[in-house]
């Protein structure tokens, strides 16, 4: 398998990390849309929230929000952030392995996109 966020997770594909630990790994987004643009990926491959069927991957979605409010902390953004998963083509998303997008630093608007 030829994933590019698999291989971050597992250190073969350098990557600006920012936390770590057995079951997320989150980095820099190399294509930032505001000041702080942090990815938060599982170290499983998963395609997409799409595919989460067990108690795990329950447990999982729970961790890696948990890990994008302490970051959101870490970086100071008390005056708010946004969280975004995208899922599948039509809704935006790039990478075939979930991923959690942090992004603050400026005012968000509505509707995103």
């Amino acid at each position: 398998m030829d994933c590019i966020f698999c291989g971050i997770a597992d250190g073969s594909i350098p990557a600006t990390t920012v936390f770590s630990d057995d079951q997320v790994v989150a980095f820099r987004d190399i294509h930032p849309v505001a000041k702080t643009h942090i990815l938060i990926v599982p170290r499983r491959h998963m395609t997409s929230i799409a595919d989460a069927t067990s108690p795990a991957d329950e447990l999982l979605l729970g961790h890696l929000l948990f890990v994008a409010k302490d970051l959101a902390a870490s970086a100071g953004l008390d005056h708010g952030y946004r969280l975004v998963i995208n899922t599948g083509a039509e809704g935006g998303q790039t990478v075939g392995h979930l991923h959690l997008h942090l992004i603050g630093g400026r005012s968000m608007h509505w509707p995103p996109g």
